[in-house]
């Protein structure tokens, strides 16, 4: 396989899995605002933060609020990690590479963005907000079900699913950080009611709250929760799944040791948690570390693969 069109193929999986991210985490942040208790304050602003889009964000608006939020996050082509933007580049990446890819995807994702592009004001507007992000959402696991269920376990399957785990794993870092920074940040007599809400909701983000009861049976809380998130070995949205797909994925490449010795590095470490009291400041460092390090395997693939030498085969 030529290197451009694996860098094609990771790129494709981790801008898809991107727009599935942010409306997953516009639509459980929408839930919480509703359910958190009238005294409790939050601001859509925390949603910036999230993603590390200060900077962008606050270059091209002055108000913090939800509409504003929610459009950056949603619609805005200045932010080249906004759903449409992300929708665009997977379309882009997927035109490039229909030769290799089952040929019903391109129609999926030009479905998918023409629904996006016409139906976005669903998205912005809060009345309709739900059924358009589940719209997405389901449009985006169309693609991933296709893809698993058509495609060979070849090496443009293994960049697939680097791309896809890589991105997961950056965003379910990213999900548990700005919980905890929001329990860092509320008053001691808030938590418990904060906590009940907020732990809830990032399980329902990742899709996990079914699997937590059935696996974990007891109640949730802050330590349950992380712990389920970060270690489960069978739920395929934790991060100790994401990181083992990644290194799997790599050993059936070529020239894949600095990759999975990375990998390795971070499965063979287990921070201990064994109340809600140890989710604190250094955690909250402990997760920068990990987004440190994903970043790191990232630029390691692209050495590795895609930047070997022009035109040859990754």
């Amino acid at each position: 396989m030529l290197s451009r069109v694996a860098e094609r193929l990771y790129w494709s999986a981790r801008y898809l899995e991107r727009v599935e991210n942010t409306a997953r985490l516009v639509s459980v942040y929408d839930d919480l605002m509703f359910d958190l208790p009238k005294d409790i304050e939050i601001s859509w602003y925390n949603l910036i933060e999230i993603i590390s889009g200060e900077e962008t964000f606050e270059q091209r608006y002055k108000v913090k609020d939800e509409r504003n939020v929610v459009k950056f996050l949603l619609a805005d082509d200045t932010n080249s990690n906004s759903m449409l933007s992300s929708l665009k580049m997977v379309r882009e990446n997927i035109r490039t590479t229909r030769d290799v890819v089952p040929k019903e995807t391109w129609e999926l994702i030009n479905e998918l963005d023409l629904y996006a592009r016409q139906n976005i004001k669903l998205g912005i507007n809060r009345s309709e907000r739900h059924l358009f992000l589940n719209t997405i959402i389901e449009g985006c696991q169309k693609i991933i079900g296709l893809f698993a269920g058509t495609m060979s376990r070849d090496s443009g399957w293994h960049f697939l699913i680097m791309g896809r785990y890589l991105e997961r794993a950056d965003m379910g870092t990213r999900i548990l950080d700005a919980a905890v920074s929001l329990m860092l940040q509320s008053e001691p007599e808030e938590r418990i009611q904060l906590g009940q809400v907020t732990w809830s909701k990032v399980l329902k983000s990742q899709s996990a709250y079914l699997d937590y009861r059935r696996t974990v049976r007891s109640s949730i809380n802050g330590a349950k929760a992380t712990t389920f998130l970060m270690n489960d070995p069978c739920f395929p949205r934790s991060l100790d799944y994401c990181f083992g797909q990644i290194g799997e994925s790599a050993t059936k490449l070529p020239r894949a040791g600095v990759i999975t010795a990375q990998v390795d590095k971070i499965l063979e470490f287990d921070y201990p948690i064994t109340s809600s009291e140890d989710l604190d400041e250094d955690f909250h460092n402990y997760l920068n570390e990990l987004q440190i390090a994903i970043i790191e395997i990232n630029h390691q693939i692209t050495e590795n693969w895609f930047h070997f030498r022009q035109g040859d085969a990754a």
